[in-house]
């Protein structure tokens, strides 16, 4: 049996996280946490998931024992949580997005002590995207332009998707972009010829699509659409739960769900 403390329980992805623990043979909750001030404090995770039953209730702070905590919340809580794993040295999976650089080096110092596994999106589905977005990046060469197209719920903080970063690091890194240099994000008014080399974000936001992406290249004469479209955010947690399941006997090191599914 793993024991799980869900950070962020009662989002969107923690309720869902919580709903699917609670289905789960192997996986126990013992620990819901929110931050501080949270309106859910107290409240029992059952409730607010659909689980009634599962007799935790909403916490501040980690205080029952948990062999893997699982975090989607917001990009300075999360951090927080991942140090506090590290210095626990608790295996940690977070599909938090939004982070700065300097959060960014906070996590890799952290994942030196404690395995984390980090990705803006735990959907099977997506990782095998990142993959083929790069095998077909590095096949159509620099006569295709490349443009990414997201679009989620009215309620999505960041833009771009930390999935449509992902998508167009992968694809830098591999044809030797600069993606600093190389991204565009999105074309106001004016003329804005197309630069050799550019990726492009597009961010659409409305009612409640849980999450989609299309990467464009676009040659002359034809063009490729790769597309991957979530239908539920149990498709993010069923993901996550793979990946707990993997990192909880894992040494440390900062882990991607590239790692998890063995691509």
């Amino acid at each position: 049996m793993i024991h799980v403390a869900v950070s962020g329980a009662a989002g969107r992805m923690g309720r869902t996280l919580i709903r699917l623990i609670a289905e789960a043979d192997d996986l126990e909750l013992t620990a819901a946490l929110e931050a501080p001030g949270h309106p859910c404090l107290g409240a029992s995770a059952g409730d607010l998931s659909g689980a009634p039953g599962m007799n935790v209730k909403v916490t501040e702070a980690l205080s029952a024992a948990a062999d893997v905590l699982v975090d989607f919340s917001l990009p300075d809580g999360s951090v927080g949580r991942i140090e506090a794993c590290a210095a626990a040295g608790m295996p940690c999976v977070v599909g938090t997005t939004g982070f700065s650089p300097e959060q960014r080096k906070r996590i890799e110092a952290a994942a030196t002590k404690t395995a984390v596994v980090l990705c803006p999106n735990m959907s099977v589905g997506v990782n095998v995207l990142f993959h083929a977005a790069v095998e077909l990046a590095r096949a159509l060469g620099d006569e295709y332009d490349i443009e990414i197209v997201e679009a989620h719920h009215r309620y999505k903080k960041d833009a771009p998707s930390g999935t449509a970063i992902k998508i167009a690091e992968e694809i830098a890194a591999a044809t030797g972009r600069d993606l600093d240099q190389a991204s565009v994000h999105g074309r106001g008014p004016g003329q804005h010829p197309r630069r050799p080399g550019e990726i492009g974000f597009h961010a659409i936001r409305g009612g409640d699509i849980v999450g989609e992406h299309i990467v464009y290249y676009t040659g002359l004469g034809e063009r490729i659409e790769l597309k991957h479209v979530a239908h539920s955010r149990e498709t993010f947690g069923r993901g996550a739960l793979r990946a707990l399941r993997w990192v909880a006997d894992r040494g440390p090191g900062l882990y991607s769900m590239a790692d998890v599914l063995g691509l």
